[in-house]
């Protein structure tokens, strides 16, 4: 069987793979704090029939060696943390964290989940809450009933407005998390991360302090997808996955070929 085949079968699967990470990148364009994602190929294991350096002769050696390769694979998908665009939304719990870092949100098994995403709300008994499936923010801050008006200053600190009262009451403290290695974390859906074992270890710290990035209150970070960029690299794997169909169509007339003249 010609090798060919097989090699351009590894293209055609990899291009597969390419254009599902394109795909999702595009219907993601307009998720609030997504992070685009891209494919990373690799080579596969080459067949060396002659090996660079071999002894040609007594006193001479091969400069260059023939070796075929086997095709390619897709084998990780890596998340480019780069910040989004701020849209503005003067909505008191839209935040948006301008630098690096997390919010920290309390899973349903007790575990933690991370997010850039800022779009929260409050349930019934007041609490910050992700508006999807309503986890709760950590540390856990709570809303009074009686608040008038809700702020939260670049540093995470939450305070509100009561009723009969002159001065603001703070209510709670927003920490960020960050990652020594955040394209090591484990996107599991609904805006969610979770720490991997090559995430590295939670760092918990004030936001706008060493390192954190600060928060800004009425704005959220839209996607960090370049739709143009993303059209661009699907034209392109498009063209590429042509290319590997019409080999597999070029040697099949050559074995086509072969089996009329013999």
């Amino acid at each position: 069987m010609n090798p060919a085949l097989w090699i351009s079968k590894t293209g055609l699967d990899a291009q597969t793979k390419e254009i599902a990470v394109i795909s999702n990148n595009l219907a993601n364009a307009s998720t609030v704090g997504f992070k685009k994602s891209r494919a990373v190929f690799e080579d596969l294991l080459y067949q060396t029939i002659n090996q660079p350096g071999g002894k040609s002769a007594q006193d001479t050696e091969l400069p260059s060696g023939l070796m075929l390769g086997a095709g390619t694979k897709v084998v990780a998908t890596q998340k480019i943390h780069t910040q989004g665009d701020m849209l503005n939304t003067d909505n008191a719990l839209d935040l948006m964290i301008q630098g690096e870092g997390f919010f920290e949100i309390l899973m349903p098994d007790g575990s933690s989940g991370y997010t850039r995403n800022g779009q929260f709300t409050m349930d019934d008994e007041g609490n910050i809450v992700t508006p999807g499936a309503g986890y709760l923010m950590q540390p856990q801050i709570t809303i009074p009933d009686d608040s008038l008006s809700i702020t939260v200053s670049q540093d995470g600190e939450v305070s509100v407005t009561l009723q009969g009262e002159p001065e603001p009451t703070v209510v709670g403290q927003i920490n960020t998390v960050n990652f020594i290695n955040p394209t090591g974390l484990e996107p599991i859906g609904q805006n969610l991360f979770v720490e991997t074992a090559v995430s590295g270890d939670p760092q918990q710290g004030v936001p706008g302090l060493e390192g954190f990035g600060m928060i800004v209150q009425g704005a959220l970070e839209t996607s960090n997808v370049n739709t143009t960029e993303e059209l661009v690299n699907l034209i392109e794997s498009q063209r590429v996955y042509e290319m590997n169909s019409k080999v597999i169509s070029a040697v099949d007339e050559m074995l086509s070929y072969i089996n009329q003249q013999l």
